[in-house]
């Protein structure tokens, strides 16, 4: 949500500062926790390393959402410096999915695929709900765009944990599972740079 100023070729970045952004994101962080204790539960009831990485991002965004809610009205480097540590954390929950299924490839077990898919399918429900709300403040500060990229990455994981389901269940095995996780590890890195990229950029422009 951004546009310009009505003189010269000034553009205004939009900074979080509305009542309706308040709200939607208030939404978003309720929706997330939620979402992170279902999904891990069943990660785990399921032997699902799709769904526990799907859950981490759930965490991983209620902690971005609050974070950016307290940083609404702050000054420009404590917004950038809140957009560079949840850059950095979101490139460490990447690094850490690629990690664990590197592990997992090495046990033997196979996820329960109706496990998966229902709640991936709830999941997608969620974040599908999270993306409506926050879709007209998709552009801003970095701050806003971390917001968005997570809830955008989301949506995208949920639909790939129900592909992973589907996988799982025409193989016999937990190699589609594994797979996902990995294509949505390297998601989290990809929103992370991006994140990070636009981050400094905000931070140089202060100190210039």
């Amino acid at each position: 949500m951004s546009g310009c100023c009505g003189c010269g070729n000034e553009q205004v970045v939009f900074e979080g500062m509305s009542q309706a952004y308040r709200r939607a994101l208030w939404a978003v962080i309720l929706i997330n926790g939620a979402m992170f204790l279902i999904e891990m539960a069943a990660g785990f009831g399921a032997g699902s390393m799709a769904l526990k990485a799907d859950a981490l991002d759930f965490l991983a965004d209620t902690a971005t959402y609050a974070l950016s809610f307290y940083v609404i009205g702050k000054a420009a480097r404590v917004r950038a410096g809140a957009a560079l540590l949840k850059g950095v954390s979101l490139a460490c929950m990447g690094l850490w999915v690629f990690g664990s299924t590197a592990y997992q490839v090495l046990l033997v077990g196979v996820p329960e695929a109706a496990i998966m898919s229902t709640v991936g399918v709830l999941a997608f429900v969620a974040n599908m709900a999270s993306v409506g709300l926050l879709f007209r403040f998709r552009d801003g500060d970095a701050n806003v765009r971390s917001v968005w990229l997570c809830s955008r990455n989301d949506a995208i994981g949920n639909i790939a944990v129900v592909v992973a389901a589907a996988g799982v269940w025409q193989t016999g095995t937990g190699w589609p599972d594994l797979i996902v996780a990995a294509v949505m590890a390297g998601l989290f890195c990809w929103s992370s740079f991006q994140i990070i990229r636009q981050g400094v950029g905000e931070m140089r422009a202060v100190e210039a």
